[in-house]
Order: C-alpha cells, then structure tokens, then sequence
C-alpha cells in the first residue's frame, strides 16, 4: 500500500510537470488580462475544414456554450 501511494505521487508529478511543460512550450506562458485581443489561433471543425480566429475579424461574434452535462444531474 505504502508503495502504490508513492508511485501514485510520483505519476501525479510527472504528469503535472509534463502539463507545465507544454503549456510553456506552446507559448502557454503568457498571461492573457480583460481587455487584451484574442492570441489567432487555430481549430479543426467537425465539417473537416481548419478555421482560424483570424479568419472572423470583423465580423459579427456568435458565442455558443454548450455543457452537455447541464441540469442533467449526471
């Protein structure tokens, strides 16, 4: 028991570490604050096709959250 609860602990710094690391790594390091534009990044959509925040400037923000576990209670 002792042993599997120290490699459990080591896994969960491994992991955490690697996490850190990426985000560092993918330029997850910069801090974004309220006000400041969007970094352009990019998304693959479920049609297949790549689409880049860029490619919306300028015209009008449609904002779609969705939770699929809302008000389910699951």
């Amino acid at each position: 028991m002792k042993w599997f609860l120290i490699g459990l602990v080591l896994a969960a710094l491994i992991g955490l570490a690697i996490f850190v690391g990426l985000s560092f790594a993918s330029g997850g390091g910069t801090e974004l604050k309220a006000g400041m534009p969007a970094p352009d990044f990019s998304l693959a959509g479920s049609d297949g096709k790549t689409y880049k925040l860029s490619d919306f400037k300028g015209k009008q923000a449609v904002v779609v959250a969705w939770f699929p576990k809302a008000f389910t209670g699951g």
